[in-house]
């Protein structure tokens, strides 16, 4: 009989991860491959072979340290297909005197949690994660009594706490932010560096063709698959991140180029989401990048400044403010989901190569995700739970404690301002300065009405007009808004006219069409 039953679900690949603390000879942990975590929304097809091979490999690694591991896998024909089950199956197998397991990343998972000592009638530790710089209880004590959460003090004050980038009590290069250095359009005859993609091995091919077997209609290819799925991988990843495209990662983080899905973007994100690199080691490579004189400060400061401050900072939002924070709609969005979200088919090429694509690699760098994706859903006025749930399924860095904040709050402005200070709306002008996808595009970025007009240009201002009591009174809208009081009313209607136009027209049907199956998209709301 085991003293304890350590549970580590499929995102708690560390080794370091809270759960094994104190592991004594005699537990087991346990690991369980549900069939609830691949179907609660259709994942990409590449994100659930991620996931999975993930968790064998680091099975099998805890079982070469000589560490008893009760693994279940998908198509166990005795699995119960859920994380309370195969917990209560596996109590009932080795009777330990307790369960011990790590906070989860998401609030239906703690729900479920909360429950497992009653139901199991034994103690269930549950142990905070330290994998983050922020705990949810000191991100709590940090928001109390604030009248915004605003993502620069909280980075300012994790950089105080985790000395990165600091001399003494200063930042280096005596700014906070170097986000003005960061905003270069791609040069001419830019070629993309090479990335670092594996090969997927025995345990991968042998996922593969389960996922293949099981869920056909999910969305996304499966191949090619060149994503990490053990510790060893990522670490390479990262060494070659910073070798190859940390130095270059900061000028052109805001670009966007047909034919080329990386750029100079880390790409890490699927690791540290799953556990095989720590938020910690990440930061400490870059800085030291910096400190020996390889890597400029506006790379490292912007790339720190994502894993330091952003991503803890969408943390801790999600924790603070979950559940209620996914039911707002603070601008009244209500349109379904257009179809080619999911098809990739539609006359707008930016769209139609950010969503080929995410198809084909599961990806989709965070310009491409805010400025084309969520600026297309912001402008249409897309209901919050279809947009967000295309970036749960789609991504293979998407959990909800990360996605949500993230497109709720950045992308389609759905919390009224809690995340960020205004509504990151662009015309087609940002797109065509920030990428080539305007050249071989059906519509003209330079038309500003009519039929060939692109849809961005006036669904940016059609979006300034049926919200304009809606959104908040800041200077960075003072421009747009002055704008819009200084037009004509015949340039008003024309811009009403084309947006009816085109929001009732063909483009944005949410019906699949014909040879494309409905099972690829969402599941029913």
């Amino acid at each position: 009989m085991p003293k304890a039953l350590r549970f580590i679900l499929g995102d708690q690949l560390s080794r370091s991860i809270a759960t094994l603390d104190g592991l004594a000879p005699g537990d087991v942990v346990l690991m369980a491959e549900v069939a609830d975590e691949t179907r609660y929304v259709r994942h990409h097809k590449q994100k659930i072979v991620l996931v999975l091979s993930a968790m064998r490999h680091f099975a099998a690694e805890l079982r070469e340290e000589g560490i008893a591991v009760d693994y279940i896998r998908l198509d166990d024909p005795e699995s119960t297909g859920s994380f309370s089950g195969e917990l209560a199956r596996a109590v009932a197998r080795y009777r330990p005197k307790r369960v011990v397991v790590t906070e989860p990343g998401e609030w239906r998972v703690r729900e479920m949690m909360l429950g497992w000592e009653a139901a199991l009638g034994l103690p269930v530790e549950i142990r905070d994660d330290d994998r983050f710089f922020c705990s949810r209880a000191e991100f709590a004590r940090w928001a109390e009594g604030r009248n915004g959460l605003r993502m620069e003090f909280f980075y300012r004050e994790m950089r105080r706490r985790t000395g990165f980038l600091m001399e003494d009590d200063a930042p280096v290069g005596g700014k906070w932010n170097f986000d003005p250095e960061n905003r270069k359009a791609l040069p001419a005859k830019f070629r993309a560096p090479d990335r670092l993609r594996f090969s997927p091995d025995a345990v991968t091919t042998e996922v593969m063709a389960l996922i293949e077997a099981r869920f056909p209609h999910h969305f996304g290819d499966r191949a090619p698959f060149g994503w990490g799925v053990t510790r060893e991988e990522a670490l390479a990843a990262l060494d070659a991140f910073i070798a190859d495209c940390l130095p270059s990662f900061g000028d052109y983080q805001d670009a966007m180029k047909t034919g080329a899905p990386f750029l100079h973007h880390a790409t890490l994100s699927p690791y540290l989401n799953l556990g095989l690199l720590t938020a910690h080691e990440v930061c400490v490579a870059a800085e030291r990048a910096w400190r020996a004189g390889a890597a400029p400060i506006n790379a490292v400061e912007g790339f720190i400044r994502q894993i330091l401050g952003w991503r803890e900072f969408v943390r801790g939002v999600y924790w603070l403010k979950m559940p209620d924070y996914a039911e707002t709609n603070a601008l009244h969005a209500m349109r379904p989901l257009p179809c080619f979200y999911w098809s990739g088919e539609t006359r707008m090429n930016c769209l139609r190569q950010v969503i080929g694509e995410t198809k084909a690699h599961a990806y989709a760098h965070h310009i491409q995700r805010l400025m084309v994706t969520g600026n297309f859903a912001l402008l249409a006025g897309v209901a919050p739970r279809e947009i967000e749930e295309w970036y749960l399924v789609v991504y293979a860095d998407a959990y909800e404690w990360v996605e949500l904040p993230n497109v709720h709050g950045m992308a389609i402005f759905a919390d009224g301002g809690l995340l960020a200070s205004k509504p990151y709306a662009a015309s087609g002008a940002y797109i065509d300065r920030m990428s080539d996808y305007c050249k071989s595009c059906a519509y003209d970025v330079k038309a500003k009405t009519g039929p060939k007009a692109c849809p961005f240009n006036y669904l940016y201002w059609n979006f300034f007009m049926e919200n304009r009591e809606r959104l908040p009174i800041t200077p960075r809208l003072a421009m747009p808004l002055k704008t819009l009081d200084a037009m004509s009313a015949e340039r008003r209607h024309e811009i009403r006219r084309d947006a009816a136009a085109f929001l009732g027209g063909p483009e944005m049907d949410a019906r699949p069409r014909a040879g494309y199956s409905e099972e690829q998209g969402r599941l029913p709301l």
